[in-house]
């Protein structure tokens, strides 16, 4: 594969899956639930990220390989838990592009009324407009990462300076600096609020557009300075970009508003409270912008997704689910039959499942891939106890620890009706990949390493029934369910390091890696080889 990419480009990559239409809604949506301490929320989810992020920055620079997120838990737990994290993640991946595909149809929609019908959904035109917009973010990859880097760069930069524009344009228009003090105070709904923007108001979900980063770390160049600070530089830059928003955003609500509360506040608009904010102070030419940004925002979000995922779909057939024609690649140094995969995956996703359907399987497929960066890092110190770590994470077991922490509170959140589709998904994997392994034998499996990932996903099975959140019982109440998950994953942790391969094993599967990468890809850096000794 060719490493084309520089610390700009994978930046762009990162910061491009983190913008996408969500961050039109999310300002309300957060200050619904802590009030002006909102902005502490998105602090508090950015720093949690962040640890989550460099735990796999530094994973990604011991093995710099596509599909980072599928391949890496092999390495650290074997075959079994790499299938877990690697059919979610693709399974994710598959139904980012449809959400995004629609997200920005229905926004073209106010040009284009034949897109859309009148409940919404897309009509029959709609629907072919999907399938050429998917062919198209499907071939702008088909030539190389060079030029897919390039392609996005471009569409970030918009996304990146439509909302500096909005901040600075609606400060300068209304800025109440007493909506940050009334209303019951600068945190009206105390700390439960604060924490409740953060897992319910989505703000940690907002984050996790990181990860497409990790997915092309095998066309890095440079790959052991640019990836740790892509994905550092990614996480500051969004921080930048939802801080401001909701610092604009409280500072310009009528005051008139709050007068039942932040709970009450509302913005009926096409465009969100972001719209209804440029409406109100009679700003139209922002209005116009911001609807050529939410059609270009999730179109930009797509065209990574659709990327990672094909990286993904080659993770998965190095790994042995996927047949070997999935990781076979073009002149361009681009696994192309993955791409095709993809995109008709994506398709029928889009024409055959709800829209809602598709919403719960991205949530649930997505987080569950995050618990796996903490838990290799970590095993990697003891089982690499002497490679060269161009970037080495300070005090790595109780970040790591921390880290896994976040990543089981996240699946937690994501509620009951999330979790149990979850599963769904892992029985579909497991049957796929024991099908596959029927025909092709392999035995180096591992199973005794992922005999903690079954343990783990049936407590948070049990805490999801019983919990709060997305359909459960209720029967633990809040924050003692959120105490006592994350308390439970603190737990998990040591025993899923301890779960980790053996010396001989993992020798083995590095020695494969790298003559796979020689014989394979003609590996071009031999540097990142070396370092990996």
């Amino acid at each position: 594969m060719r490493r084309d990419i520089g610390l700009v480009g994978l930046t762009f990559v990162a910061v491009g899956g983190v913008l996408g239409s969500g961050w039109l809604f999310a300002p309300l949506d957060t200050a619904q639930l802590a009030g002006p301490a909102s902005i502490i929320s998105w602090l508090i989810g950015a720093v949690a990220m962040l640890l989550i992020a460099l735990t796999y920055a530094e994973n990604s620079t011991l093995f710099p390989i596509a599909g980072g997120i599928a391949r890496i838990p092999q390495f650290s737990h074997g075959r079994l838990l790499a299938l877990a994290m690697g059919w979610s993640a693709w399974v994710g991946y598959c139904t980012t592009a449809p959400i995004e595909v629609k997200a920005s149809l229905g926004y073209a929609a106010s040009y284009l009324p034949w897109l859309t019908n009148s409940a919404g959904g897309l009509t029959f035109s709609g629907y072919l407009a999907a399938a050429v917009f998917l062919a198209v973010l499907t071939v702008i990859n088909v030539f190389g990462v060079a030029w897919f880097a390039r392609v996005n760069t471009t569409m970030t930069w918009f996304k990146l300076v439509v909302p500096v524009i909005f901040i600075v344009v609606i400060v300068a228009s209304r800025f109440e600096s007493s909506n940050f003090t009334s209303a019951g105070g600068f945190a009206p709904f105390g700390v439960q609020g604060i924490f409740a923007a953060v897992s319910t108001g989505g703000v940690v979900f907002a984050f996790i557009g990181f990860r497409h980063a990790i997915d092309l770390a095998g066309e890095v160049h440079n790959a052991q300075r640019v990836i740790p600070l892509a994905l550092i530089f990614s996480v500051l830059i969004c921080l930048a970009i939802y801080g401001g928003l909701q610092i604009a955003f409280v500072g310009a609500i009528d005051p008139a508003s709050l007068a039942s509360g932040w709970q009450t506040v509302e913005a009926s608009h096409e465009l969100g409270p972001l719209g209804a904010l440029a409406t109100s102070l009679g700003v139209l030419w922002l209005l116009s912008l911001l609807n050529v940004a939410a059609v270009v925002s999730p179109a930009g979000s797509g065209l990574v997704s659709v990327s990672s995922n094909a990286r993904l779909a080659l993770a998965m057939s190095n790994n042995g689910v996927f047949p070997r024609i999935f990781a076979t690649l073009n002149s361009f140094g681009v696994p192309l039959w993955a791409l095709v995969l993809n995109y008709v995956v994506a398709l029928f996703m889009l024409i055959i499942l709800p829209f809602q359907q598709i919403l719960a399987l991205n949530s649930a497929a997505v987080v569950l891939s995050f618990i796996a960066g903490p838990v290799s890092m970590v095993a990697f110190r003891y089982l690499a106890p002497n490679a060269r770590r161009p970037f080495v994470v300070p005090a790595a077991g109780a970040v790591g620890a921390v880290a896994f922490a976040i990543a089981t509170l996240m699946i937690y959140w994501s509620g009951w009706s999330t979790i149990w589709v979850l599963l769904t998904l892992l029985a579909v994997g497991a049957v796929l990949f024991f099908a596959r392994f029927a025909i092709i034998g392999r035995e180096d499996l591992e199973p005794k390493s992922a005999i903690w990932f079954l343990v783990y996903m049936a407590g948070l099975t049990i805490a999801s029934y019983f919990g709060g959140f997305g359909g459960g019982l209720g029967l633990i109440p809040h924050p003692v369910d959120s105490l006592l998950v994350a308390l439970f994953g603190l737990a998990m942790f040591g025993f899923a390091v301890r779960g980790r391969v053996s010396q001989e094993v993992f020798d083995r599967f590095r020695h494969e890696q790298r003559v796979f990468e020689r014989k394979e890809y003609g590996h071009a850096d031999e540097e990142d080889l070396m370092s990996r000794e």
